[in-house]
């Protein structure tokens, strides 16, 4: 099996750092875990395809497209109003099934305004109109059920983990999953907002926990195949 990763957003001192709390960054976190992630499924005989974090969701969803993967894996961080928020949750392309979903993606989706091209590349995407999304699903549904059977995995091997809350799998209009071509999954490893969770992820031990949970969901993603 052969597995595309992308660490979401994109590098320190470019435009778009992802999810911000008290000085730590989501494209920090979310790179560390992928590259621990890539280390642990090439160890354990599983294909890593690629591995790109960018600003630019064109660039992520051509190469992966072009990598022949079998599954693509997008990994990043949560964000909320509220401090109390925490926990992990995994999503799959689909419609909006409340307000909270739509916001989700919907700050993961702005990313799309930072790409010069972006009227040409993404014509008739409106992020802030839950309609504009209706139509979707269309083009990935031959995929669908893999995706939910990949992120169940990945749910149940981060909720083995005490310190993570299971928010369970879920379904929006992420703009980076309608465009793969393959059963794909973003990962919401956690809220940055959260000061607990927040000292976890950004610490060595918690990325590693999140990136070996994360590794060992894709193996048995690659069993039930």
């Amino acid at each position: 099996m052969r597995v595309f990763l992308n660490p979401g957003h994109a590098p320190v001192g470019n435009p778009d750092p992802g999810a911000c709390g008290y000085g730590l960054r989501e494209c920090d976190v979310a790179k560390n875990v992928a590259d621990l992630a890539a280390g642990y499924l090439t160890a354990a005989g599983v294909e890593v395809v690629g591995c790109l974090q960018s600003d630019s969701l064109h660039e992520v969803v051509s190469a992966s497209n072009r990598s022949g993967a079998d599954v693509f894996i997008s990994i990043h961080c949560n964000s909320s109003p509220s401090r109390d928020a925490h926990g992990s949750e995994s999503y799959v392309l689909g419609l909006h099934a409340n307000d909270l979903n739509f916001e989700v993606a919907k700050g993961e989706n702005q990313v799309i305004y930072l790409e010069k091209d972006y009227k040409e590349r993404y014509a008739g995407y409106d992020i802030n109109s839950p309609e504009s999304f209706i139509g979707l699903s269309i083009m990935q549904e031959e995929f669908l059920e893999q995706s939910i059977q990949a992120a169940k995995r990945i749910q149940s091997s981060l909720a083995e983990n005490p310190v993570h809350r299971d928010r369970g799998v879920k379904q929006a209009g992420f703009i980076v999953l309608h465009q793969t071509y393959m059963p794909s999954v973003l990962i919401e490893t956690g809220f940055l907002s959260n000061a607990e969770e927040r000292d976890y992820l950004y610490s060595a031990q918690g990325q590693k926990q999140v990136a070996e949970a994360i590794a060992k969901a894709i193996k048995n993603y690659r069993y039930w195949l």
